[in-house]
Order: structure tokens, then C-alpha cells, then sequence
């Protein structure tokens, strides 16, 4: 065969192999075992916010089918956005046929070392646990039984619509929470780069938010994410118009599947 038209083949052939991997969609985990409770009220008015920095969850899109994590799971906010099916098991509090339901880590459940982890300290390392809303645990249990043996099992988020980039910061420090972030649900590495500039990678500050120490205003961004999970690149060009202003919420049209 022809050199030229070989190396040709090869490089076609790559391409094909990086959109097929690209487009691949997440397939989740097996189940495993857990434990769950759940924080605040019926409304889930006491778990807006969180440590994962998604602010009011309505209008960011998660409601209160969310959950916080032991620190077993919640990795240092590399768990931010994850999505979870728990089912509640071997408890006679569960629901009959034992109904699954889904969430999205948005919280951290902090260690509580005056209490064993047996008797209070749900949470503390390395006990994987679920700290759910109530409407989240209402789902798949009676409320009243305060803590319930569940499986669980990573799955895809299925989010409408592309990746949603909240900024913060000042002319100097850009400052972006990711949201809506779809199939593996989260975050190992991002870089933005502006209309005049090349990548900057950005660092991870906390949860789902990352940091880049640049000059950026005047610029419309672009931005490319690699899920911790999948490992998996997507780019997410021309995010935010030159005309972006920190507290404003802008959305991409790519997603991971």
C-alpha cells in the first residue's frame, strides 16, 4: 500500500476512534451496599446550597432529589454531580417492591467523630452513606425509620440541554461553578480559553467549582472538560459572549451522554 494513503487510513481510523469514544454514553456501576438518612423537611428548604456550590437547587435545576455524601464518596467534590439509583433493602421500613429512586450528589456529610459510626456518625470515614432530602427518602421509606440499609449503584445523569457554567470571581479570577453536567455527571479537569487567548488550565477550587488566575473580561470563553470518571474530553466552545459579567449563569450547547 501506498505510505501517503496508509498514513491517511490511520489517521481516519483515530478520528473514528475518538468520536467513538466521545459519544460513548456512561453505563454506571454495579450495585454495591450503603447506608441512608436524610436532612431538612418536607420542602428541602434547609438543603439548598451545599458544599458542591449549585446554590438553590431549583433554580439550578436539581430540586430536592439530591444527596449529600459521606466523605468516603464525596472525594473531595470530584463527586459533585454524580448521579445515584438507591433502592432501600432488608429493612421493614422499605416500601413494598423496595421502588428506586435517583439523585445528584450536591452536598458533603461531614464526619462526626464524637459518635460511632455505628450510632450517630453515619459519615465518618470509611462508611459510604447517604444523607438524603426527605422527599428523596420519602421515595423509598417511611420517613420515621431515621436511617435505612440501601443498594446503590452509580448511574448516567440524564440532563436537558448542555453544560451550564456559573461565573464568579473578578477581572483576575475567574471563578466557575459547572452544573447540569451530563452521562458521568462530573468533573477532573477544565481550561478555559478566551478570543484573544490560548488554554488556561484551571485549577480545582472546591466541589464543583474551578478557578483560573487570568485576565478574561472582553472575551467571549470557550471551555474544555474532561469527566473524572470516564476520563472522557468534550469542548464547549463559545460558552460565554465577550459581554459575560460574574453572577450570571451561561449554558453551552455540548454535554457528556
Amino acid at each position: 500500500m501506498d505510505q501517503n494513503l496508509y498514513r491517511k487510513c490511520l489517521v481516519i481510523l483515530s478520528m473514528m476512534a475518538m468520536i467513538g469514544t466521545s459519544m460513548a454514553t456512561y453505563a454506571g456501576t454495579p450495585w454495591r451496599t450503603a447506608s441512608a438518612t436524610f436532612y431538612g423537611d418536607d420542602t428541602g428548604s434547609a438543603t439548598m446550597g451545599g458544599a458542591c456550590g449549585y446554590g438553590n437547587m431549583y433554580d439550578s435545576g436539581y430540586g430536592v432529589a439530591t444527596t449529600a455524601l459521606s466523605t468516603a464518596l464525596f472525594n473531595e467534590g470530584y463527586a459533585c454531580g454524580q448521579c445515584f439509583q438507591l433502592k432501600c433493602v432488608s429493612s421493614p421500613n422499605c416500601y413494598y417492591g423496595s421502588p428506586a429512586t435517583v439523585v445528584t450528589a450536591t452536598n458533603i456529610c461531614p464526619p462526626n467523630y464524637g459518635q460511632a459510626s455505628n450510632n450517630g456518625g453515619w459519615c465518618n470515614p470509611p462508611r459510604v452513606h447517604f444523607d438524603l432530602t426527605k422527599p428523596a427518602f420519602m421515595k423509598i421509606a417511611n420517613w420515621k425509620a431515621g436511617i435505612i440499609p440501601v443498594s446503590y449503584r452509580r448511574v448516567a445523569c440524564k440532563k436537558i440541554g448542555g453544560i451550564r457554567f456559573k461565573f464568579e470571581g473578578n477581572g483576575y479570577w475567574l471563578l466557575v461553578y459547572v452544573m447540569n453536567v451530563g452521562g458521568p455527571g462530573d468533573i477532573k479537569t477544565m481550561a478555559v480559553k478566551g478570543s484573544r487567548t490560548g488554554w488556561i488550565n484551571m485549577s480545582h477550587n472546591w466541589g464543583a467549582s474551578y478557578q483560573a488566575f487570568s485576565s478574561l473580561y472582553g472575551q467571549s470563553l470557550s471551555f474544555r472538560l474532561t469527566s473524572y470518571t470516564t476520563r472522557q474530553t468534550i469542548y464547549a466552545y463559545n460558552a460565554a459572549p465577550a459581554s459575560w459579567s460574574a453572577g450570571k449563569t451561561y449554558q453551552s450547547k455540548a454535554n457528556f451522554n
